[in-house]
């Protein structure tokens, strides 16, 4: 009787097993199907992909000799032009420092872009960073009761359901096509999806320091920033970072619309469609790749710095300190 049982156990878990690996090929094909349907919707042949294929590695190669002629104000007066307008500007520090500041020339000089980029992606953050809060505190049941707090959750999921590449067209009429424009579009856009990170976080604090705060006849306000904002200061900080290093993307995607920056400057040169002007296409590539990365990096290694138990027993003179500190970066320190 017992092997009998053990028997039919056995076949129950082989026909299980069986249904899964039925059920696995009906979903590969079902996806499969899918895609050559939707392929097929806009118009995508095979033999088209062939025929442009030998067009596109042609444009592709334009862009293997990046051209730095643009790169500050004093390389493109001089004509100084391929990886020489490079190398003299970073001789020649006090060029760039010019063109910093040359925020009108943003669409033709790569330094000015690049700022312009930098400037809106951060001050977009802070500007919707306040919003995001309160908005992302109040759609949190544990601070509204349920369900008031799904007002101020859909604001939030009205704000992202909506790209920021429509928020900046909104603005138009209000700054024109403009790096503020691309400002308000990313404050606007960083309160829907800031806001919404904040709500998630709070929904998984403990209990315990609530009750705490509350036994010492706290009022609501003081419950919330002592009991609940206190469990959770490191992980926003970590998720507006985040945020910034998805800003700074954006910021470079608004360009393109002509926001200004380094993605204004990139569509500018493939407009021109020369084989020069895609050169210079190739730098400005080079710069967005440089800027995601610094910004990435330095945002990393903030939250790395930020999270429990990396700075205990130092004061806050040794943790700014440590930010700066090269082996820690690489991660050769211990």
């Amino acid at each position: 009787m017992a092997s009998s049982r053990i028997q039919r156990v056995k076949e129950r878990i082989e026909r299980q097993q069986r249904r899964r690996r039925i059920l696995s090929i009906v979903g590969v094909v079902a996806v499969i199907a899918a895609t050559g349907l939707g392929m097929r919707l806009v118009g995508f042949t095979v033999a088209e992909l062939v025929r442009q294929f030998p067009v596109w590695l042609s444009f592709v190669a334009e862009f293997l000799n990046p051209d730095f002629v643009d790169f500050t104000l004093t390389s493109k007066e001089r004509n100084i032009a391929g990886l020489d307008g490079l190398w003299y500007s970073l001789t020649h520090p006090g060029t760039i420092i010019e063109s910093a500041g040359a925020t009108g020339s943003s669409g033709s000089v790569l330094v000015a872009a690049a700022v312009t980029t930098v400037v809106v992606g951060f001050t977009g953050t802070v500007l919707g960073f306040p919003l995001a809060l309160l908005l992302g505190v109040l759609g949190s049941e544990r601070v509204t009761p349920f369900p008031f707090n799904f007002i101020f959750r859909g604001t939030m999921s009205t704000i992202r359901a909506v790209p920021s590449l429509v928020w900046i067209l909104i603005y138009i009429p209000l700054f024109g096509i403009s790096p503020k424009s691309a400002i308000f579009a990313i404050a606007t856009d960083t309160i829907g999806n800031l806001g919404r990170l904040f709500t998630d976080e709070l929904e998984e604090i403990n209990d315990g320091p609530i009750e705490a705060i509350s036994s010492t006849g706290a009022n609501r306000p003081q419950t919330v920033i002592f009991g609940m904002l206190s469990q959770v200061s490191s992980s926003f900080i970590a998720w507006t970072m985040y945020v910034l290093e998805i800003n700074t993307r954006i910021a470079i995607s608004l360009g393109v619309v002509g926001a200004g920056g380094l993605g204004q400057y990139i569509s500018l040169k493939i407009q021109f469609g020369t084989p020069e002007a895609y050169s210079q296409a190739a730098a400005g590539l080079l710069m967005v790749v440089l800027i995601v990365i610094s910004v990435e990096l330095m945002s990393s290694r903030i939250r790395a710095r930020l999270r429990p138990g990396e700075s205990q027993g130092s004061s806050v003179f040794d943790t700014i300190k440590g930010l700066f500190d090269a082996d820690k970066w690489v991660g050769r320190s211990d």
